[in-house]
């Protein structure tokens, strides 16, 4: 297991329609840059390799005005749920007719990056009712934490909420939230960011930048990694994250991944292992935004390295990875969402290995990413008039 750190710190802050679209798609291969001596220009100028192919798709567009959607999940007897950052939760039915915001819900912190974030169904839904919904909670000295709740969508509203998880500490700063939640085997995953606070994402006594894996009711597994470790917090699975916008399980190897948001540059595609120490801020394939250099990943081999690292950034947000048949050249591909990149990049994943292959452009900050029952491709896109896309092969 990497090297742990944990102590008690004080936390700084510091600021250092329907329409047709040609996509052109791109194979992008990031080399790394070795050591932490390069000029900013030199960071900005990755050796990259290009390979080009033509391939087209029909963009449907469901359902606009929504307000910076957020997430969204299909249910089981037909429709979707789609989180708005502003705090709401909306029903879109399978007439795509679309509800008011649905009450029985919490108060949210939507200032920022923070609101209402991600939703997730256990796989024993059809048991339990249980939708899972991750968000930003306010306190009344106006700091805030990411949450983890759960509730039951009886068609009209929810019911019974109750918080099963809280990040700690509560600050009073506006970014990254994290809030990604993913189920494996049982256990629910919650992906959180480090409030743009850097050093405690090296310090296991608080959970900012941190994964943490728990029972469905949010309790602890009685195996995971820091059970034992003195002041360390239980709940946590590993830690030196960032910003995690994006998570999914593999379906053919249960492998957990993560993608998340660099510095100025060094975006990550990670796989996540229990116990490992991801590095940030000590490491990172970008740097501050004030140009001071971060020294790169591999000067610090006790730290998990990424699979992909992506400068230019791509700005991770929702992934899925796709098992259907409408893009056979596709499946069993990872699709991520793009805010810079503007739309879904598609990743090749051969076990524990990835390479970017393909992309979409949507031609707008996409949220979220995932695949619907029907083999079609849902998007959402980041913006006051949000949408719902839908993206299905089209003819040349």
């Amino acid at each position: 297991m990497p090297s742990i750190h944990v102590s008690k710190t004080q936390i700084p802050i510091r600021f250092r329609m329907t329409f047709f679209t040609s996509v052109t798609t791109s194979l992008l291969f990031t080399i790394g840059l070795s050591g932490c001596t390069q000029s900013l220009e030199n960071r900005a100028e990755t050796t990259q390799e290009k390979a080009t192919q033509e391939e087209t798709v029909q963009i449907e567009e469901v359902v606009d005005g929504l307000d910076h959607p957020w997430s969204l999940v299909f249910l089981p007897e037909g429709g979707m749920l789609i989180t708005e950052r502003s705090g709401a939760i909306r029903h879109l039915n399978g007439s795509n007719e679309l509800s008011d915001p649905l009450e029985g819900l919490p108060e949210v912190y939507a200032y920022g990056q923070g609101g209402m974030l991600d939703l997730a169904l256990p796989d024993d839904y059809r048991e339990s009712g249980w939708v899972y919904i991750s968000f930003s909670e306010p306190n009344e000295k106006g700091e805030a934490c990411t949450a983890l709740g759960r509730a039951r969508f009886d068609g009209e509203r929810f019911n019974d909420f109750e918080v099963i998880f809280r990040q700690e500490p509560k600050i009073d700063e506006p970014n990254h939230f994290g809030g990604r939640i993913a189920f494996r085997d049982g256990f629910v995953y919650l992906m959180m960011g480090e409030r743009f606070q850097f050093e405690p994402a090296q310090d296991i006594s608080n959970h900012l930048g941190t994964i943490v894996r728990l029972n469905p009711d949010g309790s602890i597994p009685a195996d995971n990694p820091f059970l034992n470790i003195e002041r360390a917090l239980p709940e946590i699975w590993s830690y030196g994250h960032r910003n995690i916008e994006a998570t999914a399980i593999d379906p053919q190897t249960g492998n957990l991944w993560i993608a998340e948001m660099g510095p100025k540059g060094g975006d990550e595609l990670n796989l996540i292992k229990k116990g490992a120490n991801y590095g940030w801020p000590e490491v990172s394939w970008g740097m501050h935004y004030d140009g001071e250099l971060i020294p790169d990943p591999p000067t610090r081999p006790e730290f998990a390295d990424a699979a992909i690292h992506w400068t230019p950034v791509i700005s991770p947000s929702g992934m899925d990875f796709y098992t259907g048949d409408l893009f056979p050249q596709w499946k069993n591909h990872m699709l991520i969402g793009g805010l810079s990149a503007t739309g879904v990049v598609i990743v090749e994943v051969n076990g524990e290995q990835a390479k970017e292959v393909d992309r979409i452009d949507l031609k707008a900050r996409t949220r979220e990413v995932k695949q619907g029952s029907d083999g079609a491709i849902y998007a959402l896109t980041d913006s006051n008039n949000g949408k719902l896309l839908k993206i299905i092969p089209g003819g040349k």
